[in-house]
């Protein structure tokens, strides 16, 4: 009860009238099937028994009126219906997406892509379906055999009551059946998110699956996936096959009874031929709701099994969100005064950074080195609550991080990564990202900035050019040059570098960096790199190691620590470096 709650909630007061208004005129419609059979009665017995062809005329007209109006009332009950499934469909899918867009990392971590896709597109429409049909079967096999169980009792009780001799032995298969099937449904759910994510990631990875030759190796995985969830498929079939000539055969029986009982009720003088009529007519009335019980029973555990997956995510909410007493602070008056002090975090129990302390001041640079792993991307996760601290506290212009509201701490800190994801759309659109309202020049000065503005001009139509998903078929170099461009239109007041320039030849890295220290508007930044040419030129440099700061100082005096960054200097120095290297070690 609790799915068909949560889908009736998720409608609009306009569009439940509606559905109500169907439901109406489906009962109406089914009622209405009682009423030709007992037309054709009334032209046995007094037309063709008594030789009257008065009644012939009205009899028919009468038949074909029913005809007409219950084919309207069917045309004007599923156009309702798809209206109302449809519109219903949009809203969920919009807050689905909504729900999306304000999850964490973790949340990100906990589902896969495919497995979202899924729930997105095939578990939503399978709820849509629920609407549009099985809601109106439902309604139309209770009315069909409670309206024909009452009539044939009126009509007559004996008859009746031996038609439904197998009735309640149907029910007790259906019973089990419907036990026996729901966690298959669920089964076949699971195989179909594990094809979805397995084609998702073929398809997003394909050009790593080339350059290894691993095309033979993701077509059997695929094919392993697609089996699994063809025989997931199969097991609900072959469950239903072995309770369908249970269900068919009782069924088929109770028109067996009807003929062959009525013909003994019409000797006995206790029926009419055209009451017996009416029962053969109409026995497929009862018996077709018992018989399609369980093809309904399919459908109803299908959507249960779907709706469960919606729901799980149409109800989860973020962890991380604006406090009650977050304070707004206005873009233009934001200094970019960034502060860690003590922080801890710890992902999944396991400790990422331990008691960081630095203090970057606004318009400073500050630049951050270490190993793989060290947790120097966890730092600027924090910095805009893609997570929280587990201790200590990040403060920006001397507040919390935690007492911003999420869109300004956001807006106001630019961030260009090396795995650098752009979208299908033109140049200028994947730059203006952070801004759409933004001017042609602030997009081409941003371009120039990054060294961007040249190779743009030379492709085919210039900053209208679409490119592809992710950049496909931009070099690495490219595609980090637009993200840095990206990060620098919108002005943030805190610029983040993780490891963009790590693709471009150093001609073009002195380039950016020479633009970086001449930028227009008042910018902290904060450089994570491992080329010590991107970041000697910092204010402050810290190196981490396994989640603590091991180093701290400016470029000559970390080389005279002889650590870590002494030792890197030294690897990728060149002959005339050394002298330095060998001047700062003495």
């Amino acid at each position: 009860m609790f799915h068909i709650q949560w889908i009736w909630r998720s409608t609009d007061n306009r569009h439940r009238i509606l559905f109500v208004v169907a439901m109406f005129f489906s009962a109406i419609s089914s009622l209405m099937l009682l009423i030709n059979p007992y037309l054709s009665a009334l032209l046995i017995d007094r037309v063709i028994i008594a030789q009257d062809k008065e009644p012939l005329i009205p009899i028919l007209m009468g038949m074909l009126a029913v005809q007409l109006v219950r084919l309207m009332l069917r045309f004007a009950m599923n156009m309702m219906l798809e209206s109302t499934s449809q519109h219903t469909l949009y809203r969920l899918r919009c807050h689905l997406f909504s729900v999306l867009q304000y999850q964490e990392n973790s949340f990100f971590n906990k589902y896969r892509t495919g497995d979202l896709m899924t729930r997105m597109t095939g578990d939503l429409e399978y709820c849509r379906h629920c609407i549009s049909n099985i809601s109106y079967q439902v309604v139309d096999s209770i009315v069909m055999f409670v309206s024909t169980l009452v009539f044939f009792l009126l009509l007559n009780w004996a008859l009746t009551l031996l038609v439904l001799i197998a009735a309640p032995l149907l029910f007790l298969i259906m019973r089990k059946y419907s036990r026996l099937v729901r966690p298959k449904f669920v089964a076949i759910r699971e195989r179909l998110s594990e094809l979805n994510t397995a084609a998702q990631e073929n398809i997003a990875g394909n050009r790593v699956v080339k350059a290894f030759a691993r095309e033979d190796y993701e077509r059997d995985r695929f094919n392993e996936r697609n089996k699994a969830f063809k025989e997931a498929n199969l097991d609900v079939n072959n469950t239903w096959l072995h309770y369908y000539p249970l269900i068919e055969g009782l069924a088929n029986f109770m028109t067996l009874i009807t003929i062959f009982a009525g013909a003994y009720f019409i000797i006995q003088g206790r029926l009419t031929p055209g009451e017996l009529a009416i029962f053969t007519s109409l026995s497929w009335a009862l018996a077709n709701p018992l018989r399609n019980f369980g093809t309904l029973i399919n459908d109803v555990q299908r959507f249960f099994s779907s709706a469960g997956k919606v729901t799980e995510i149409y109800y989860s909410r973020p962890l991380i969100t604006d406090r009650a007493n977050a304070v707004s602070h206005d873009k233009e008056s934001i200094k970019g005064h960034v502060e860690f002090k003590n922080v801890s975090f710890s992902y999944n129990k396991e400790p990422v950074l331990d008691n960081v302390s630095f203090e970057v001041r606004p318009g400073e640079t500050l630049a951050i080195m270490g190993p793989t792993g060290s947790g120097k991307t966890t730092l600027i996760s924090l910095l805009v609550r893609l997570y929280d601290v587990s201790g200590g506290s990040v403060l920006l212009d001397g507040c919390d991080v935690r007492d911003w509201k999420l869109q300004e701490l956001r807006a106001a800190v630019g961030n260009a990564t090396q795995d650098v994801f752009l979208f299908s759309d033109t140049v200028e659109g994947n730059i203006a990202f952070g801004d759409l309202a933004m001017d042609e020049e602030s997009v081409y000065d941003s371009a120039r900035r990054a060294a961007a503005h040249e190779f743009i001009g030379r492709m085919p139509q210039g900053y209208d050019t679409i490119i592809g998903e992710r950049g496909v078929g931009l070099s690495g170099g490219q595609k980090q040059r637009i993200a840095l461009a990206r990060a620098l239109a919108v002005k943030p007041a805190v610029l983040v570098l993780d490891d963009t320039t790590s693709a471009l030849d150093m001609e073009t890295e002195m380039h950016i960096q020479q633009q970086l220290g001449q930028l227009p508007f008042p910018c902290t930044k904060i450089i994570i790199a491992q080329r010590i040419s991107s970041v000697k030129n910092a204010d402050l440099i810290i190196v981490l190691e396994h989640g603590q700061i091991t180093e701290c100082g400016t470029h000559s005096e970390l080389l005279k620590k002889r650590g870590y960054y002494w030792e890197t200097f030294a690897l990728q120095s060149d002959t005339g470096d050394c002298k330095e290297v060998c001047a700062h070690g003495t």
